[in-house]
């Protein structure tokens, strides 16, 4: 992987001064600790940092064509790179280099915009055609590698910046750190940022699955910018969904494997993340089998009695003769994390495990690994939470349509003491997504405590601003899918980009410099997968019912049809109260009143509550929140005199 940047001239052909861009790279040098390189033509600046993984010796960007008409920077890994190259080459191109990135200058040369609906693997790219005179920025299918973008401008003069992290939009001096509160609102409603919205005011995610074409062509030297899908999580008509036969195991088994294959191919070693689930498990399972070996394993142990999966990780480690490096991590070293954290996510964060994975990968790093294999992903694709299990339950109610499922969850909102949104707000929402949706339930139930805590700057959101809409959802294709259907569709588009693959995954491992590979993200397996029944998915109420037929040929009984364990730290933010918890300070009036997103009578009463019962894990997450965007606030907008080091990035004026 590897960090890209760049500028763009919207209203003419001008450059910014070259320390712009220089900057740019500097402020994500994390991301590519080996080498740095730039490309620059009139109007338009790219800059690249490397983490060298394939093509060591001469994978050096950016990369051309053969007249360099065609220049490219690349953040990602196309795993089928071998095949396409040896194509490339019998057409009559020349590629001189060891490096998948050298063939997308020649695939754009041959298809343009359509050679990305059929690149596999994860990417972020920046073309620029100097013959068709335009840029395209484009983001891989699932959202696995980031990409944001921002129009600005100074003295008259347009352009757009893009870059990797957001850490380099404002290190060109040309973005100012402004809050938005939809996203702020969003991290409240999805714990997660699914994008386009950031929590940057004028900053863009570019949506997974899309490009941004910016083109240059028009007389008066101005620039048109088209943001375009170019492909979109899909899903049969309902009715129409393959059920299967006798071979579909083994199908799903061999894409598996092909899979794992591809995201084994490097020319550093690939170590594995595994932990006692069946997903890591499969996973170090089949690059065993490949390699020959037992690849390296790395398995947290958070020292909480419910989360410590140690023992599971290393019964199954021995059992393939090998033996993982175990990252020990208490409660204490999760709240020390947190501001690492939140320098990594350029967001808040309310997701209590992502410190420990930030830990992980700071471990693989300092074991000199640059790759590791995860297990994410299969959940998404195979209904593999507990919520999927309820949505059957509440099916027969859902089936009698918006006003009776509404009515029902009114009344449970009551029973769980949770005051519902206005019934306009509700059918909003409904409408947004397509029909009924299982997620729909478990964020309106752990999100419901926002409105209560808005403050002065964040209170006119209520019952407003519905975060869903912001989405861009197809909601008239979704009506057509199964209702089932309808919620892995949520999942793959909101949690799975917006935290598993972000949050919790690029940001904190490029955060060390560790790229990350997801062999349930597979095209090819992804697309087998998605024209299925639900049977193969949810078989009565055991989740994930093909991916464990598929491992128990290759892993024991016990830990093919493992319960899936949430892997959640509930730890209370506030039980240490030693003068260095930056939270308590951030949590007081005085930091509450500056930011002015909460209200303080509304936090208080939460920190007594937080300790009564069955209330606490609804109640500590706000809390997390709250306390995470008081932080977020504090690094990248303004100093709320706690005791955290800010980010500090250059300026430019």
């Amino acid at each position: 992987m590897c960090g890209i940047a760049g500028i763009v001239s919207i209203n003419g052909r001008f450059n910014l001064p070259g320390i712009v861009i220089k900057s740019m790279t500097e402020a994500i040098v994390h991301r590519g600790p080996d080498e740095e390189g730039y490309y620059s033509a009139q109007g338009t600046d790219f800059g690249s940092r490397r983490l060298s993984i394939v093509g060591l010796e001469d994978g050096q960007q950016p990369i051309s064509n053969e007249d360099g008409s065609v220049n490219v920077v690349f953040n990602g890994e196309l795993y089928d790179y071998p095949e396409r190259k040896k194509q490339l080459q019998q057409r009559g191109h020349v590629l001189n280099t060891g490096t998948d990135t050298e063939i997308l200058p020649h695939l754009w040369e041959e298809s343009g915009e359509d050679m990305f609906q059929s690149l596999r693997g994860q990417f972020a790219v920046a073309i620029h055609d100097t013959n068709r005179e335009c840029i395209i920025l484009a983001r891989d299918r699932f959202g696995i590698c980031p990409l944001y973008w921002s129009v600005q401008s100074r003295q008259g003069k347009k352009f757009l910046v893009f870059a990797s992290e957001i850490k380099a939009l404002i290190a060109s001096g040309t973005v100012a750190p402004e809050p938005d509160m939809r996203g702020i609102d969003q991290s409240f409603s999805f714990f997660a940022l699914p994008g386009p919205v950031t929590c940057f005011k004028g900053v863009r995610m570019l949506k997974p699955g899309h490009f941004l074409r910016i083109s240059q062509e028009h007389a008066d030297n101005s620039a048109v910018i088209e943001e375009r899908a170019y492909w979109e999580i899909d899903f049969p008509v309902r009715g129409d969904e393959d059920l299967g036969d006798a071979h579909t195991i083994s199908n799903y088994s061999q894409l598996f494997r092909k899979s794992v294959e591809r995201r084994l191919q490097a020319d550093v070693p690939v170590a594995s993340y595994l932990s006692g689930g069946v997903d890591s498990a499969w996973t170090f399972a089949t690059a065993k089998e490949i390699l020959g070996k037992a690849p390296q394993a790395f398995t947290l142990q958070i020292k909480s009695p419910e989360l410590d999966e140690l023992s599971k990780a290393e019964a199954l480690a021995s059992t393939f003769g090998s033996s993982p490096i175990v990252i020990p991590i208490t409660i204490p070293d999760l709240l020390k994390t947190y501001p690492r954290l939140i320098q990594a996510a350029e967001c808040p964060v309310s997701d209590t495990v992502s410190p420990a994975l930030l830990l992980l990968a700071e471990q693989v790093n300092r074991h000199d690994y640059k790759v590791a294999l995860t297990g994410e992903g299969s959940d998404e694709m195979l209904a593999g939470y507990p919520w999927f299990k309820l949505a059957r339950l509440s099916a027969p109610i859902d089936a009698m349509g918006f006003g009776i499922g509404n009515r029902f969850r009114r009344a449970l909102a009551h029973v769980f003491g949770v005051t519902p949104n206005d019934r306009s707000y509700d059918r909003r929402t409904f409408d947004a997504v397509g029909g009924e949706n299982v997620w729909l339930d478990l964020y309106g139930l752990s999100g419901s405590l926002k409105h209560e805590v808005y403050g002065p700057r964040l209170r006119h959101l209520v019952n407003e601003y519905v975060a869903y809409e912001d989405l861009e959802i197809d909601a008239e294709k979704i009506r057509r899918w199964h209702p089932f259907n309808r919620s892995l569709y949520f999942g793959q588009r909101v949690h799975l980009p917006g935290l598993l693959l972000s949050i919790a995954g690029d940001k904190v491992a490029m955060h060390s410099s560790v790229e990350t590979r997801y062999p349930y993200l597979d095209e090819d397996l992804c697309d087998f997968t998605q024209q299925l029944h639900p049977k193969w998915k949810l078989r009565g109420f055991r989740e994930k019912y093909l991916l464990r037929r598929a491992a128990e040929s290759d892993l024991p009984a016990a830990v093919a049809w493992r319960p899936k364990q949430m892997l959640r730290a509930s730890w209370d933010i506030l039980e240490n109260k030693d003068a260095g918890n930056p939270f308590i300070e951030l949590l007081s009036d005085r930091a509450l009143n500056i930011t002015g997103y909460f209200d303080e009578a509304a936090v208080k009463k939460l920190r007594s509550a937080r300790k009564k019962g069955s209330s606490f894990s609804r109640v500590n997450q706000t809390l997390v929140a709250v306390a995470a965007t008081q932080l977020w606030h504090h690094m990248f907008v303004e100093d709320l005199g706690v005791p955290v080091e800010r980010i500090t990035l250059p300026s430019n004026g």
